[in-house]
């Protein structure tokens, strides 16, 4: 498919100036979170003005969520590049970005600052004493979903699943900047995992029966897949000898993945403190965080409280009750964090940073994105690291809720938590804390 191209059979390809005047406005009213964000560009694209087909804009939501860091801008960035290329894929991301960035560049400026008004405190500690219930209420969103993901990956899975829940959950509540290496060591494992059963079908345990849908013809229909992805497996391993490691062949060399050597040497570096800090917490944020955009509390709060001494306790939260109430991605808290530690130019850091993966992920990949739903590897690295990512949701609630110092504001996080269970929109229990907090001021 050529990215530059217009897609067949559909309305011609916009302007740029549409692309920036669309994509803007949605990054100006998208509150709520993904959900909005999917239904106001699935509105756009597909119902509007017919730039994409449903089929084409479902199977874009899919390979998405299968990718790190945020999905639904990568998902405006995809849409972008649909429609007008390249080009159409960075203004309608940055389009689409760039609104919610300076709204909480300027909320932070005020919430953030070494003397705020009592009242900006106020309303800063009582959104964020709801933000504990809203967190819970977007892990266990992830939770049925993902236990659904067991009638596929198996019997024994059921037993795994739980295992990769409680090591997210325990991870962030009490390791939080490793909780990186927690979700990648899931994901390998059911990696892992998938790769036994798929080149040793029949050897032992790992010869798990999965269930269909559909009862039997499904479970049969699994069974055909797997014995197809199998057989893909099996090639792969042709030339390896007995031992599983892959034969060198006259004049090859043997491959090595250089993604470990700049992680590495990221998280020395990081080590030292200063803005190489800070890249790599904005780092993990954009490119090695799966399940959405709560798991980044974890990933952040650690390094941005207790490591580096950024901000307080109480500041962190007021940084997640903005990102939460602004427009656009979750994963504005991080500009927030990085305003916090090194002011504007930390926060425009922070942000090029976390949501360059996201550019960087659609523009080169974006042509393979059909077939990227159907990978079987990545699905099953998924099957692990996505269990694990909603218990570390979950488990970001602990830290979050020993900032909470006041009376008062267990009382607004017992209302936000009836509140969510009514199925009010988060966005609203949060502005609802912050009045109370400035009544409290009154």
């Amino acid at each position: 498919m050529e990215l530059d191209a217009p897609p067949a059979a559909m309305a011609a390809r916009p302007d740029l100036a549409v692309v920036l005047r669309e994509w803007g406005r949605i990054g100006c009213i998208g509150f709520g979170g993904p959900p909005t964000h999917i239904a106001l560009l699935r509105a756009l694209c597909v119902d509007k003005r017919g730039w994409m087909s449903p089929t084409e804009f479902e199977d874009a939501i899919a390979a998405c969520n299968l990718l790190p860091g945020p999905a639904s801008t990568q998902l405006a960035i995809y849409c972008g590049l649909r429609v007008r290329g390249r080009a159409g894929a960075v203004v309608g991301g940055l389009a689409f970005i760039c609104p919610g960035l300076i709204a909480i560049l300027a909320l932070a400026v005020v919430f953030l600052a070494g003397s705020p008004p009592r009242w900006v405190q106020a309303a800063g500690a009582g959104a964020g004493a709801a933000v504990a219930a809203v967190a819970v209420q977007a892990g266990l969103a992830l939770v049925p979903a993902s236990w659904q993901r067991t009638r596929v990956i198996g019997r024994f899975g059921r037993f795994r699943w739980p295992a990769y829940l409680a090591a997210g959950t325990v991870a962030a509540a009490t390791i939080g900047p490793w909780l990186v290496l927690v979700l990648l060591a899931c994901g390998g494992v059911e990696l892992m995992t998938y790769l036994r059963r798929a080149t040793h079908p029949a050897d032992g345990h790992e010869a798990e029966k999965t269930e269909g849908p559909e009862g039997p013809e499904g479970a049969e229909g699994a069974e055909g897949a797997t014995r197809t992805e199998a057989g893909g497996v099996r090639r792969a391993w042709k030339d390896r000898g007995p031992h599983g490691r892959r034969r060198r062949r006259a004049g090859g060399s043997r491959a090595v993945s250089p993604l470990p050597l700049p992680l590495l040497a990221s998280a020395v570096a990081a080590s030292t403190g200063g803005p190489l800090a800070l890249i790599w917490v904005a780092f993990k944020v954009g490119a090695l965080s799966y399940g959405g955009g709560f798991v980044i509390i974890p990933l952040m709060r650690t390094d941005a409280v207790d490591g580096y001494h950024w901000m307080t306790a109480g500041q962190f939260l007021n940084a997640v009750a903005l990102g939460q109430i602004t427009p656009g991605p979750v994963v504005h808290t991080v500009t927030a964090v990085g305003y916090a530690a090194f002011g504007i130019g930390g926060g425009l850091l922070a942000a090029a940073v976390a949501f360059g993966p996201s550019f960087v992920f659609v523009l080169t990949g974006g042509h393979h994105f059909d077939r990227l739903r159907g990978e079987p590897r990545v699905r099953a690295f998924l099957d692990g690291a996505g269990p694990a990512a909603a218990g570390a949701i979950l488990g970001a609630a602990v830290p979050l809720l020993g900032a909470i110092d006041e009376p008062w504001q267990w009382v607004v996080l017992a209302a936000a938590a009836l509140a969510l269970l009514a199925r009010a929109a988060p966005v609203a229990v949060l502005v609802c804390g912050g009045l109370v907090g400035v009544a409290t001021t009154l």
